[in-house]
């Protein structure tokens, strides 16, 4: 009888500490980290509990046929898959959370009579920004280096925006992929979950250290949504944007190719509106495996009164891991 009620004894415990674990995992989902591994192990005697949780988090912009953004929309609107299928959604949100936002600026010898336009647009994008945000700036010709003190990580003024672009003379070749690769660097130094990159470049490349595939693979692994923005004329030796467009598609971001250096400013404040209207979205991966593989994410969007939605989001994640950037860059 005594052996009787120590093993149902043994057995209530195991019940309970499976319960707090699984009561964890929905703690933590709620709390919206962004695919962080957590591991709680709790041995009792026999009973040995292991649990790994990612909560993969989506930034989502909705258009309709005309391209207008969408807002308003439930999360029974929404269907995630991954690598083909279906998610279920733990996390939604469709607020003006705060961001942090690294403005990438290229100051190559080709950038020096667009830089005041740049400058301009950088004041436009701050002003139309959350005043919560937090702001950084990565400068780059063929050295890298961030715009603001050492004293200051980050910033929501417009004034230190401009001082930091403004401060750095123009010359030189183009080390883009170590410049982007720099601001994901710099973004992980960030506490908020939702993170941006804006890239102004005209998308060439002849000095960087890091590779496309590189830079590639660093942005697959970060939570970063980047937007990328290509000035340059047809006569450009160093155009390509094919780069900044893959930048901007993989990451769930949009890249914009101005017809008139004017337009920058207006793009700016686009991008500024896109960041403050976008839906969070969080799930729990079907296949918890962290093998640092690639997953592909698609999102759907159906709701009355629309035809024919449109979901803007990043293309997918490497599960597992954390990216390395070279400690060499960018001191």
């Amino acid at each position: 009888m005594q052996r009787e009620l120590s093993r149902a004894g043994e057995h209530a415990v195991a019940i309970t500490i499976a319960l707090l674990a699984l009561f964890l995992i929905s703690l933590l989902a709620r709390a919206g980290q962004q695919a962080l591994p957590v591991r709680q192990d709790t041995d009792s005697g026999p009973l040995r509990i292991s649990v790994d949780v990612a909560l993969v988090v989506l930034h989502a912009t909705v258009t309709d046929r005309q391209g207008v953004s969408v807002s308003g929309l439930g999360e029974q609107s929404f269907e995630v898959h991954e690598n083909g299928v279906p998610q279920h959604i733990q996390l939604f949100k469709n607020e003006d959370i705060p961001v942090t936002v690294g403005l990438v600026v290229d100051h190559s010898t080709t950038m020096e009579a667009k830089l005041p336009e740049v400058t301009a647009a950088a004041r436009a994008f701050a002003r139309s920004s959350n005043r919560e945000d937090e702001m950084f700036v990565v400068n780059f010709n063929e050295k890298v280096s961030l715009g603001l003190p050492p004293t200051t990580r980050f910033t929501n003024s417009s004034a230190e925006l401009e001082n930091a672009i403004t401060a750095t003379p123009t010359g030189g070749q183009t080390a883009l992929y170590d410049a982007i690769a720099k601001g994901l660097e710099q973004l992980q130094a960030s506490s908020r979950d939702k993170k941006v990159l804006i890239v102004v470049s005209d998308g060439g490349d002849n000095v960087s250290k890091h590779s496309l595939s590189e830079v590639m693979k660093l942005a697959e692994r970060s939570s970063a949504v980047i937007y990328t923005v290509g000035i340059f004329d047809e006569r450009d030796p160093d155009r390509n944007p094919a780069v900044l467009r893959h930048l901007a598609q993989a990451t769930g971001g949009e890249a914009f190719f101005p017809d008139q250096l004017g337009e920058v400013v207006s793009i700016c404040e686009r991008i500024a509106r896109d960041i403050r209207h976008q839906y969070t979205i969080g799930y729990m991966p079907a296949n918890l495996t962290r093998d640092g593989v690639y997953r592909a994410i698609r999102v759907l969007a159906r709701a009355n009164g629309h035809e024919r939605l449109s979901v803007r989001t990043r293309a997918g994640y490497i599960a597992g891991g954390e990216p390395r950037l070279d400690e060499n860059v960018a001191k």
